[in-house]
Order: C-alpha cells, then structure tokens, then sequence
C-alpha cells in the first residue's frame, strides 16, 4: 500500500482531531482527509492518462494531489508562474486531456479550441472552487511504468522538460527527509514556495503528512509573495508570526530578504526549528549571518530527476559551505573531473524519450565528500568558464561572495577567454551604484586575482522564471542573461582598462 495514505489512516486512528492541512479558513482534520480523498479518487479512476493541476497553494491542491495516488492516475503540477508558452508545452507533451484548475480563464486562452467547456465541471474541493476541465485532440503520450508524478524541470533554455517520477522513488526521500530533520508530530510547516514545486510538494506536504505534522497551504498574496521572485517581506513576516510554523522551505533570495530583515529588527518568530534552504548556491557567510539571527538554517542539494532532494545539513549538526550528508538512501560517485553520479537513480525518464536513465546519473554539478561524509559543490560543470590566463573559473562561487554583500541582490558573472572578470548585478533595493562599488571591492578583497570582477552592469529587472533569466529553483539562466546584456558587457572591456 501507498506509504502517505497508510500514514494517514494510521493518524487517522491515533490523532484523529489533529488537524493535517489549513489554509483558506479550512482545516481539514486527519479523521476528515480520507473520505475526502476517496471521494475525488473515485472520479479520477474514470480517467485515463496523467491529470493536469494549476491551482495556488490551497488545500485543495494537497487533496487533488493525494486523491492521484490513491486513484493511481499520473498526476502534472503545472507552476503558476510558468509562461503561456511553457504551461502549453507541458500539457501537450504530457497527453493531458483532464485539468483541474482555479484560473480556467487562462487554460482556454492559452489551449484556446481544445479546452471542451460544455464538458467541464464545477467543483469544491477543501472549501475552494474550481474546474475539471477536458481538453480535446491532445494526443495520448505513452509514460514510463509506475510513473505517478510528472514534474518539470528548468533547465537551461526556457523549453521545459519532464521527468517521470514512482511514488516509491518520491516516498523514499520523504521518509529520509523526515529522518533526517527530525520530524514529529507537533511540527507545523509553513509552505512558502509553490506546491507545484517539487521540492515543496514532498519536503513541505509529504513529509508532515508522513509524520502526522499540520501544513499550512496560503496563497501568495496572503504571504507577500508574487509572481516568482517578487517579496513583501514585512507582509511575509506577519503571516509567519500569525502561523507560528516550525519549519519551511526556502531557495537563497528568499532566505536573504529575511536575513536582511532580521538583520533590520524583523526578527522571524522564535518557533522555528528547521529552514531548509536548497534550489541554487548559498555563501557560506549568508547561513552563519542566517543562524546568528534566529534563523535555523540547513543547507541542501538536489535534482527533480532524485525527486528533489538528494542531501540535507541534519539537525543540530550543520555545517556551513556544505550542501549536507546524502539522504540515507542515496550513493555517491565522482567522476574524473569532479562531476557528482547518483547511483542507481531510481528516475523513470523523460518525456519524448524512449532510453532508460543510466544506472549512474550524471548530475552535471561538481563536487566533493569531506572525511566526515559531508558534499560540497564546486559548481556546474556546463558554467566553468577558462579565463585568457588559463585559469577554470566556476562563477558560482564568485557569484556567492557578492551576494554575501548586503547591497547586492543577485549576480551573473562572465570571464570566458577573457583577461578579467565583469558582471550583471541586481543592486539590493535602495543601494545606489556607489554602495554597490564599495561592497564589490570588498569582496574582490576575499577573492584570488584571476577570480575578482573588475566591471560590472546594473540589471534591468530581476533575474527571474517570468524574464527566462533563472530557472524557478533559483539557477541563474547564464545563456539568457549573456543575450540580454552581452552588449553592455563587451563595452566594458573596451572602456575598462585594468
């Protein structure tokens, strides 16, 4: 049997009036979930084929979610924040003919003629309304066995791609999660990142679950959050002092903006026991800074193909720089030039694509195990770059001292064949350009030569999903801001002289 749904009928028996999910002004108690997640899996197991999903964070996504595993129907998390383009890619390179949505309005602009409205249906799910809806002519896509979540990934281009996940391989890491954080029952956990975001789903929705924890599932607005990288963190921090969670889940530009408020008198409520912080590269200065301030950071690392999470700082035995221990279940090798292979990754394969996943994945991240078993990434593999001196360079780790400085938001550094290094930065809100001068020589100051950054450009926006210019785990999109600012930077190194 399904691990999660025995999980809740097991706490269903033991706490039946402890509440799993809320939000929305629902609670929804653990006696309450299992009538209501046979109710929607009986009309799921009338379909066939994988089950679309776009709906804010809502308990209503968490028993759509839960109801595709008891009905064994593939289910697509579509992210919100995925462009007209990406979310039609996704839902017709998947097959998905049945969608559940809160916004129908912008499937039928966006499938236009497919979407069958006269054989749509309105529902209330977990005290929300929303619609079942059919699209026509989609044609069927044959999945990998045992596939039950569709997830998809960022990549490097704007074109997404999707992985196919079992419901083993994804509740294999939730219980390694749970172990490894620690994880009980009086826990309550704050969703901060979208639930189609696979790291929240299983770290944010699977993991309390398994272990009987209340989830608290708002929309963006109520917690100052939108699009994909806009934050009102005054906003953030009253709901966090409303929910009191002890846990969340952070990726690094949402970890700074409460660093940066916490370093201001906005403290974050004392409730908190566990951050985890994952998604990109972290400067080790920003995690001691994060600590200092209340904030119970553990850094980790993984991949949507590992189902998300593939190591974790444990509890109470942190170790700032590094990415954490591998889960329980995962191995590690190392190729000859650094490179990180999971072995016996369980992944089913992608979409469109007939060969089996290699028994040893290559992550296309390089790093290292220390002596007591901890990873350290040195960067990505695809991003080094070979200064004109000849030196490898991984911007990555450039890029975490500037962002260590308060007056820098976010950084894309470039040095490629190239005497010196120049950059695209995001001044943090209010910094003014000379502020930003001053605290890149500080950090010049940290770095060897051949590392520093002797230019730099003022963005325009945001690195952000919505711009194509990160990924929506917090990767930086380096061929999609070299397009946009390409020009700006070869015009520094003809009136630059260093």
């Amino acid at each position: 049997m399904n691990l999660i749904l025995k999980a809740l009928d097991r706490q269903a028996q033991v706490c039946p009036q402890a509440i799993a999910l809320a939000g929305l002004g629902v609670e929804i108690s653990y006696a309450q979930l299992p009538a209501r997640i046979d109710s929607l899996a009986l009309r799921m197991a009338a379909g066939h084929g994988p089950v679309g999903l776009l709906m804010e964070n809502s308990p209503a996504w968490a028993l759509i979610d839960l109801a595709a595993m008891q009905a064994r129907r593939p289910l697509l998390p579509l992210p919100q924040y995925f462009s007209d383009r990406q979310l039609r890619h996704a839902l017709m390179s998947a097959g998905v003919a049945e969608l559940i949505t809160d916004d129908p309005g912008r499937i039928l602009r966006i499938m236009g003629s497919r979407v069958g409205l006269n054989d749509g249906e309105d529902l209330r799910i977990g005290g929300q309304e929303c619609r079942w809806l059919r699209l026509c002519d989609i044609a069927p896509v044959r999945l990998p066995g045992d596939t039950a979540k569709i997830t998809f990934t960022s990549g490097t281009t704007g074109e997404p791609r999707g992985v196919c996940l079992s419901q083993a391989h994804m509740q294999q890491v939730a219980a390694s999660l749970g172990q490894v954080a620690a994880a009980r029952a009086e826990d309550r956990h704050l969703a901060l990142l979208p639930l189609a975001t696979l790291l929240e789903n299983i770290g944010g929705l699977h993991v309390p679950l398994l272990n009987g924890a209340r989830t608290e599932l708002l929309p963006a607005v109520e917690l100052g959050l939108t699009g994909s990288s806009g934050v009102d963190v005054s906003r953030l921090l009253v709901a966090m002092r409303r929910v009191r969670p002890s846990s969340l889940i952070l990726v690094p530009q949402l970890l700074k903006a409460l660093v940066r408020a916490a370093g201001n008198g906005a403290r974050p409520p004392d409730s908190l026991r566990f951050v985890a912080v994952g998604g990109a590269s972290l400067a080790p200065q920003l995690v001691e800074q994060a600590v200092k301030l209340g904030l119970p950071v553990h850094e980790g690392y993984g991949l949507s193909e590992c189902a998300s999470v593939l190591s974790l700082n444990p509890l109470g035995r942190q170790r700032p720089g590094s990415v954490g221990k591998p889960l329980p279940h995962v191995r590690l090798k190392f190729a000859g030039d650094g490179e990180i292979l999971i072995e016996d990754s369980p992944f089913l394969g992608y979409l469109g694509e007939s060969r089996s996943p290699q028994r040893a994945y290559a992550s296309g991240d390089l790093g290292y195990l220390d002596t007591d078993g901890y990873l350290y990434l040195s960067g990505r593999k695809k991003s080094m770059f070979v200064t004109a001196f000849g030196r490898n360079v991984a911007p990555e780790w450039i890029e975490e001292e500037l962002m260590a400085q308060p007056d820098i938001a976010q950084a894309a550094v470039f040095g490629e064949a190239r005497p010196w290094n120049v950059a695209v930065l995001q001044p943090a809100p209010g910094a003014a350009r000379q502020c930003v001068d001053q605290v890149l020589a500080l950090a010049n100051a940290h770095l060897p030569d051949y590392a520093r950054v002797a230019a730099w450009v003022s963005a325009d926006a945001p690195f952000s999903p919505a711009n194509g210019q990160l990924t929506p785990n917090g990767r930086l999109r380096r061929d999609a801001i070299q397009g946009a600012y390409g020009r700006r930077l070869e015009q520094l190194y003809s009136t630059t002289h260093c």
